[in-house]
């Protein structure tokens, strides 16, 4: 039995080294609106662990303390209002720590005045098409070659050897680090919702109806997303990338698709 219980651990230990990177808690995200939704997620998951302390803490207590077996009598009332008042103020106590800089956060994500620079992105079955507004540069957003072809039956292409299966794009969205980006999302045929959870968007794309929000980025790289809303049999095939470069790198960019010359991705 010493012996199962010493492999069982081994394995454990294994099967943990081999998922060291997955984690099961939300990003932090790269912008202060993600930052302050990763605190307000934390703080709430917090209380509930020390809700949930308390509250299993009283009831066994209360179990062993109280058991038949040791001679205790059950209480004779029925009712108390103390009890009923405890209970009720102590929750509507802790709803209003919560409620607060839940609000004020969610002022924030609505507050989209003064961007830098205007994005409208519309949903298409299975593709996103992004319009840089003012800007006369506008193009589609595909799910990449290397995923398109790995993911037909048959195409004996192992779907692990591909870099970020079914989350990469042929050409992602740019925007510069710093900027107020605001994007408005409308959807050309079914919903759609736009999700890249490091930038901490998750909005929908609806036909004949603008969304409006925005982000602003305070660290360069690429993070990916996918489309959260179930919207035909391809939904799993639109995955969503945004390459955060430098402004000065934005501008290189951006002249660029202005000039009409070959398609210039960021790394």
């Amino acid at each position: 039995m010493i012996r199962k219980l010493c492999l069982s651990a081994a394995g454990l230990l294994l099967a943990g080294n081999a998922f060291a990177d997955w984690t099961l808690n939300m990003p932090k995200g790269v912008t202060e609106l993600s930052v302050e939704t990763y605190g307000l997620h934390m703080m709430v998951f917090w209380w509930c662990v020390a809700i949930g302390f308390g509250v299993f803490g009283v009831m066994i207590y209360s179990m062993f303390k109280h058991r038949k077996s040791q001679g205790v009598q059950p209480a004779s009332f029925s009712h108390s209002t103390t009890a009923e008042v405890v209970w009720t103020v102590i929750p509507i106590i802790i709803l209003l720590v919560m409620a607060v800089p839940s609000a004020e956060t969610l002022v924030k994500i609505e507050d989209s005045r003064k961007p830098d620079m205007t994005v409208v992105v519309t949903g298409y079955q299975w593709k996103w098409h992004y319009n840089y507004q003012n800007e006369d540069v506008s193009f589609f957003s595909s799910l990449a070659r290397t995923s398109a072809d790995a993911r037909r039956k048959q195409s004996g292409i192992d779907p692990f050897s591909v870099d970020n299966y079914l989350l990469e794009v042929d050409r992602p969205l740019v925007v510069p680090k710093g900027s107020k980006v605001r994007v408005l999302l409308t959807s050309n045929d079914v919903i759609h919702a736009w999700w890249v959870p490091e930038l901490s968007i998750k909005k929908d794309a609806i036909p004949g109806y603008m969304n409006e929000i925005w982000f602003r980025a305070e660290e360069t790289g690429t993070f990916r997303g996918q489309c959260a809303e179930l919207c035909g049999k391809d939904h799993g095939y639109m995955p969503v990338v945004v390459e955060v470069v430098e402004p000065e790198e934005f501008a290189a960019w951006l002249a660029a698709e202005q000039g009409n010359t070959a398609p210039v991705a960021a790394n």
